[in-house]
């Protein structure tokens, strides 16, 4: 596991924001810097965990909540993505097609830190698991061409030096941040 809290490699400048909310100060990497909830000097210490509002799939352009947990896992804010993620997921329940939906969102990010800290047979079973989830929505689905995205799953299963898998939202012209 990398000693400093970059970003592991996954990220370029140049890939888009698909939320104008700003990152948190620091990845939270388990082992590597303080909680961000438990430990008093975390980014996220006294703050409520997300409630993001439920919305219809149809809608997920409108969802600031959901832009920008799609940009923190695509910079490697994967804990901070993954609340986010669960918050959706507790708000829609989890044995709806959204909530399945969202249910892979948070394996695949769980998944890509675990791989970050090393723990590839825990990183492999929640890819798999990630796999499974979205096999159960549609092959386009909140934006995401999940058809790809479940090939890309399959490769990275495959290939364990795969890089992580990045979210790229297919925007419509009534999206804010085109």
């Amino acid at each position: 596991m990398p000693e400093d809290n970059q970003a592991p490699h996954l990220c370029e400048l140049a890939w888009p924001r698909y939320s104008a909310r700003p990152f948190p100060p620091y990845r939270f990497i388990p082992g590597n810097n303080p909680h961000p909830r438990r430990h008093p000097q975390g980014h996220s210490f006294g703050c409520p965990e997300p409630s993001p509002e439920p919305y219809r799939p149809e809608d997920w352009c409108q969802s600031e909540d959901y832009r920008f947990g799609i940009d923190l896992y695509n910079f490697a804010y994967w804990w901070e993505c993954h609340e986010v993620f669960e918050g959706f997921w507790h708000a829609v329940g989890p044995k709806t097609e959204q909530g399945q939906f969202f249910q892979a969102l948070i394996h695949l990010a769980a998944a890509n830190l675990k791989r970050y800290s090393g723990h590839l047979a825990a990183s492999e079973k929640l890819l798999r698991t990630s796999h499974q989830k979205f096999c159960t929505v549609p092959p386009s689905y909140m934006g995401l061409d999940v058809a790809d995205l479940i090939h890309q799953l399959g490769t990275q299963i495959a290939t364990e030096q795969a890089p992580p898998i990045l979210l790229a939202l297919r925007l419509t012209d009534h999206h804010p941040h085109t």
